[in-house]
């Protein structure tokens, strides 16, 4: 019985090791958009093991599919048991970096921006917006949901003395690209653009587009191509 018992926490280590370095390699993003529906369906279960087919089931993908997925993690299940639920879940959150809190800053602190500012969701995440900055001198020293406004000069000068390397641009599209251009030069690697233009940014900085608009238009033609077969 002991030997067993040292066996499985032997395994969960290297499980655990592999995870580390798993977590390091990069995944497609629908991978990743998967695992982040996975975790939410693993949390809201209670027993103790889950299978793929399991999971494939409730969200209409294949079993193969799910233990891909779950692969890229660097997390594999057991024969005829599937996947230790509670392993997996801190397993896939440790992939995702959820607990490896990052610092970003806001730029841009109007009806989107004081949005991202306000919504508590992102602590799940381990995002944290510490601040945010604006053109507008009258919401200069305000806050959103504690967060203080600054002006763009004070933002670049709190970047760099943070070495924050995230930033959340929520500013109209004419605005971006020289926003963007500002945040480069402050030692901003990654940014979030919620606004609908494109950038043009040097091929080490990662940028992740939020495109509303875009998302909005696919939505309204799913509808009326669902309306459309209805009425046939």
């Amino acid at each position: 019985m002991v030997s067993k018992q040292i066996s499985a926490q032997s395994k969960n280590a290297v499980r655990a090791k592999r995870g580390r370095k798993a977590a390091r390699r990069p995944a497609p993003e629908l991978a990743i958009r998967r695992l982040l529906i996975y975790l939410d369906y693993l949390k809201s279960l209670g027993a103790d093991c889950v299978s793929s087919g399991q999971i494939a089931d409730n969200f209409g993908f294949t079993a193969i599919q799910v233990r891909k997925d779950i692969a890229c993690a660097g997390f594999s299940g057991r024969p005829k048991r599937g996947y230790n639920r509670a392993e997996l879940i801190k397993h896939i959150e440790n992939f995702l970096g959820f607990y490896d809190k990052m610092d970003a800053f806001l730029v841009g602190a109007g009806n989107i921006g004081r949005a991202l500012a306000s919504y508590g969701g992102f602590a799940k995440y381990s995002l944290n917006i510490i601040a945010a900055c604006d053109i507008n001198p009258q919401l200069h020293g305000t806050e959103i949901n504690g967060k203080k406004i600054f002006s763009v000069d004070k933002a670049v000068d709190l970047i760099k003395r943070l070495k924050i390397k995230l930033a959340i641009i929520a500013v109209p599209s004419h605005q971006s690209q020289p926003a963007a251009d500002l945040l480069i030069k402050a030692g901003i690697k990654a940014i979030w653009n919620f606004s609908s233009a494109r950038l043009s940014c040097p091929p080490d900085i990662i940028v992740q587009n939020e495109d509303l608009g875009a998302s909005l238009s696919v939505l309204s033609q799913k509808l009326l191509a669902a309306q459309t077969q209805a009425r046939k």
